[in-house]
């Protein structure tokens, strides 16, 4: 591990999780990156509180990490920068459902850098989970039965059931090579070789199964924080238990394309005999392999 001179770095999580004292993100260069993405890699999500930090130095600080992308499908209700993602508890923006960011998307978010503008006295805590250490305490049968399948994401959340694509449910990390399970509630919206009866049993195990608490960190904001996350590998929800405004400064770094864990070793589900669809999830999965075939 690389050091920087007077940087104090603290778990607050058995799973994941360190805050991070004595720093400067307004003004950091080559040596800095290069400690934060280590950290990043054992720790998963890190904290920098008491930051002073403008759009444009937020825009620079997470330009050290890859290509930023504004959100493909939500406006900012305040803050006029192509660049900054902006969510704010008074126009309905709390993430307050477990997910991994833009899963619907071809190549998701690598990580996210946010910036806690605005926050209540108490509550509005986030909370993120280890997907690694969800996997690791998975079953060997269970395991198996993960790497053998593909699940569809879509953004019905932002209205746009259009938008979708399959990942594998276990991904590979490109730079550690751990394996993470890769389905949330928000986003995933079924097993794809699976009926959907047998879909929403399992998937709906699996999106509970990383929540469970031993694999989390709950963190209490303070105004002009910084926390940096890793989308590969965690997800995370706003406690939406609070009153009075909340506003958050996002930049998100793309370009990440999943790595399943193994070939899988099935065909996606077709309805047998009677053709009718059984549900919505089955008309949009015909739908989504329609749109492939069609552009092949």
């Amino acid at each position: 591990m690389s050091q920087v001179k007077n940087w104090e770095v603290n778990r607050i999580a058995a799973s994941l999780g360190a805050e991070i004292h004595n720093t400067d993100l307004a003004c950091i260069g080559g040596d800095e990156v290069q400690v934060i993405k280590e950290l990043l890699l054992e720790h998963k999500v890190l904290f920098f509180p008491g930051q002073t930090i403008s759009l444009d130095q937020h825009v620079e600080l997470g330009s050290h990490f890859g290509e930023i992308e504004s959100h493909p499908n939500l406006q900012n209700p305040y803050t006029d920068h192509d660049k900054v993602f902006e969510l704010a508890a008074s126009t309905g923006g709390i993430a307050d459902e477990w997910h991994t960011d833009l899963t619907f998307m071809e190549e998701p978010s690598v990580m996210s850098v946010l910036h806690m503008v605005t926050c209540p006295e108490v509550g509005g805590d986030t909370m993120w989970t280890n997907l690694c250490q969800a996997y690791d305490e998975l079953s060997e049968p269970m395991k198996d039965l993960c790497e053998s399948v593909n699940a569809l994401h879509d953004a019905l959340p932002h209205n746009r059931t259009d938008k979708m694509m399959v990942h594998p449910v276990v991904r590979i990390h490109p730079e550690t090579g751990e394996k993470a399970l890769y389905v949330n509630e928000h986003f995933t919206r079924r097993i794809v070789e699976m009926n959907a009866n047998e879909s929403e049993v399992f998937l709906g195990y699996l999106t509970r199964w990383v929540q469970s608490p031993r694999f989390t960190v709950r963190y209490s904001w303070t105004p002009r924080t910084i926390g940096i996350w890793d989308n590969r590998c965690t997800q995370h929800m706003v406690l939406n238990d609070f009153e009075g405004e909340r506003i958050i400064h996002r930049v998100t770094i793309m370009g990440d394309q999943p790595r399943r864990a193994s070939d899988s070793k099935y065909e996606p589900w077709t309805r047998r005999g009677n053709k009718s669809d059984t549900s919505r999830q089955d008309r949009q999965l015909k739908a989504y392999y329609r749109s492939l075939s069609q552009a092949n």
